[in-house]
Parts: structure tokens; C-alpha cells; sequence
């Protein structure tokens, strides 16, 4: 059975840094772009950023230049770097497939950014 584990949420000042992790079953990784998806308070779920098997990016308007998503083939292992958090970003922080699968959907990981 095929699972997305994401990790690497906290509680950080505004202004700092988040390397989120999402460690996925190796038969999806290997065939599926990726995604990061965001749900802030009172708020549907929005993309944040996808990466494809060759490792083309694509970015939302709001984290363009402070986020960076990789992938590690050899670990099946998604991230999102990131940088110059601010109050806005915080939310509960899920991956997927690109589009979205609605059974891969796990808990997700927290990210706070507050003073």
C-alpha cells in the first residue's frame, strides 16, 4: 500500500527557515511528479510547488523565491526548502501526486511561523 509520510513541521520566527521531508512508497516516486500542498487556518488547500521525474519545478506566486522542492531518487524522498518564512505561511503542510490522488492524502506536518 502506497504512503506519504511528511515531516519537519515546527514553530518558527518570521523571517527564519523549514526543510520539510515526504518519504514516499518507491513505486509512486519513481512514476509521478510530486507535489507540495499547503492548508492554512479557515482555508482550502492550495499547491505550493510540484517537481517532476526530471526534476522540472513549478512554483505559486506567493513562495516564488523563498521555496525549493527537490527529490532524492535513491531515498524516495520529496523536500521543501523553506526560507524567509512568514505569518502567511503557516499551515498544515501535505504532499501528493501531481495532479492530487485522494488516497494518498496522510496527516501532514504543521508549520507555524509566529513571533
Amino acid at each position: 500500500q502506497v504512503q506519504l509520510v511528511e515531516s519537519g513541521g515546527g514553530l518558527v520566527q518570521p523571517g527564519g527557515a523549514l526543510r520539510l521531508s515526504c518519504a514516499a512508497s518507491g513505486s509512486i516516486f519513481r512514476i509521478k511528479t510530486m507535489g507540495w500542498y499547503r492548508q492554512p487556518p479557515g482555508k482550502q488547500r492550495e499547491l505550493v510547488a510540484t517537481i517532476t521525474r526530471a526534476g522540472g519545478t513549478v512554483y505559486a506566486d506567493s513562495v516564488k523565491g523563498r521555496f525549493t522542492i527537490s527529490r532524492d531518487g535513491a531515498e524516495n524522498t520529496v523536500y521543501l526548502q523553506m526560507n524567509s518564512l512568514k505569518p502567511e505561511d503557516t499551515a498544515v503542510y501535505y504532499c501528493n501526486t501531481w495532479p492530487t490522488t485522494d488516497r494518498y492524502w496522510g496527516q501532514g506536518t504543521q508549520v507555524t511561523v509566529s513571533s
